[in-house]
């Protein structure tokens, strides 16, 4: 199990889904993450911190 720390940022939002990209990679694909399971108060733009399964806002 990966416990890795890193930083997303929200790149765009469709319904119940949020795409994040992953600030320190250049070239990072977009991850889909149910919106169930971020910060409600999330926007695009926003920016995530995930550690230990979880997001939080920054």
């Amino acid at each position: 199990m990966d416990l890795t720390s890193r930083i997303y940022r929200v790149n765009r939002i469709d319904g119940d889904y949020a795409y994040l990209l992953q600030e320190d990679l250049e070239d990072a694909a977009e991850k889909c993450v149910a919106r169930a399971l971020l910060p409600a108060e999330i926007s695009e733009g926003s920016r995530l911190l995930y550690e230990c399964l979880q997001y939080e806002l920054l």
